[in-house]
């Protein structure tokens, strides 16, 4: 088995110690892992098939009531499912996507399974999801994690304060998890099976039968979905950005950057493959993968320790009992500017680096890390109240970010408000949180350089003008 055992987990052992007899097939349930290489949960549900002698298929929950999502992201993930379609095929495996609430499908399509497996989301609905298959399958159902380097109750069995406390943690175990992952040779294909599928080989087809939010505009002139897409853009990512990486991540007049996150956000690229990749590059650039390894796995793990361990990660509740504190002794502090969440999303404030900012993310779907902490930080300074400028910026990530609705993105908004942070000096409205100034943008980088990038860009989309990021 190439699955480490500590990212399998046995959902309803209680009830079921042994596959279901007189069964068609090994089901996996993929849902948050949306490809076809590097996925643990794949792989064991390809030897646990050839294991009982039985075929794989794989099954696809599609509902349009998926929380917060719209035409943006619908658009980005079939892209991605039409491309994991074709390359599971080329395996032998079918997949098989059924619209409706994906345990509904997965219980469906388990009628028949001898097993199934499953993959990782984090999130309160996914955690939800699962639990309803567990409960009313009639098989085993077995979870696999592949959405983390290190599996998130191995790294440890809290919440973790910040990346200081969980980075040797990590570090300790790491060693155990990056390993290759070798693809499966079925013994059994099931694309002779009889299953009445959506047809993605035409993913707009499918989007336009969905009943969704069409007012957010695709983004695939920047970001078109599937693995050879992010795994294009990382080969490029190592050959010309890694070297700057370092030195540039306060530089978002620049792109030396992976542009990752939406690819990992939909599971279409493995973080482990990320990991492996960065880690054989050449020695001499060993300060740029050790940047790069903080912020994928150190980092990224624990905003999955978060809302793993915080039920409530969308909550401004959430946030440190020293930051309400201070916030609420500042609260009723004048504000120079307030701005409508409206005006915000048609980006007219007084500031020019914050209007960039915002027109990134509505033009992309993307928005370079270091704007994304002075652009929520800024929320908070033109809101009435902390709750609200909360409440607007998790909305407005939510909305417009492709990775938006993430465990990377629930912890990034609440960072603004003190999670993984301290106290800092005290001043108006932000009491004792975190302060970004305009006056540290333009000292630490070119961001006029960054405003004439951004605007260069949003007139490609306009005008339909291909544009390469």
């Amino acid at each position: 088995m190439t699955t480490h055992p500590a990212r399998i987990h046995h959902l309803n052992r209680d009830r079921f110690q042994k596959p279901a007899p007189n069964k068609d097939y090994v089901l996996y349930w993929m849902q948050q892992s949306q490809r076809a290489v590097f996925n643990h949960a794949l792989e064991f549900a390809a030897d646990q098939a050839n294991r009982l002698g039985l075929p794989l298929v794989v099954g696809f929950g599609l509902t349009d009531t998926y929380p917060d999502a719209n035409l943006r992201h619908y658009t980005f993930m079939l892209e991605g499912l039409a491309e994991t379609r074709t390359a599971l095929a080329d395996r032998g495996i079918q997949l098989v996507v059924l619209k409706g609430h994906p345990p509904d499908v997965a219980l469906d399509l388990g009628g028949q399974a001898a097993l199934i497996v499953c993959d990782a989301g984090y999130l309160r609905h996914q955690r939800l999801w699962r639990g309803q298959v567990a409960k009313n399958a009639g098989c085993p159902v077995i979870l696999v994690e592949t959405d983390v380097v290190v599996p998130v109750a191995v790294a440890t069995t809290k919440k973790e304060y910040a990346a200081r406390t969980i980075r040797p943690r990590l570090h300790k175990v790491l060693a155990d998890f990056l390993m290759p992952l070798p693809l499966k040779d079925l013994k059994h294909s099931s694309l002779n099976l009889s299953f009445d599928s959506l047809d993605i080989t035409d993913p707009q087809a499918v989007r336009d039968t969905l009943s969704l939010d069409r007012t957010v505009p695709p983004v695939s002139r920047f970001f078109p979905g599937g693995t050879s897409h992010a795994e294009k853009r990382f080969q490029t990512f190592l050959a010309n950005g890694l070297k700057n990486y370092d030195r540039h991540s306060n530089q978002p007049q620049t792109d030396d950057i992976s542009h990752m996150s939406p690819y990992l956000h939909f599971g279409q690229i493995s973080p482990l493959y990320l990991a492996l990749g960065v880690m054989d590059v050449d020695p001499s650039l060993s300060d740029a993968r050790d940047a790069f390894i903080e912020q994928l796995i150190i980092r990224r793990e624990l905003a999955f320790n978060f809302v793993y361990y915080t039920p409530d990660y969308d909550s401004f509740d959430v946030i440190p009992g020293w930051a309400k504190n201070t916030l609420a002794d500042h609260e009723t502090d004048p504000r120079d500017h307030l701005y409508s969440e409206q005006e915000l999303v048609d980006a007219v404030t007084h500031d020019p680096y914050w209007n960039a900012a915002m027109m990134e993310m509505t033009c992309t779907g993307f928005m370079h890390n270091y704007m994304r902490m002075y652009w929520g930080k800024k929320i908070l300074e033109w809101s009435p109240s902390p709750k609200q400028a909360f409440e607007t910026t998790l909305a407005l990530n939510n909305r417009y970010f492709l990775d938006g609705r993430d465990p990377n993105s629930y912890t990034g908004v609440a960072w603004l408000y003190g999670i993984h942070d301290r106290g800092w000096a005290e001043r108006a409205i932000f009491g004792k949180i975190r302060y970004m100034a305009a006056s540290g943008l333009e000292r630490k980088c070119d961001i006029q350089a960054y405003v004439d990038k951004i605007k260069h860009r949003c007139a490609a989309v306009k005008s339909k003008n291909l544009y390469e990021i």
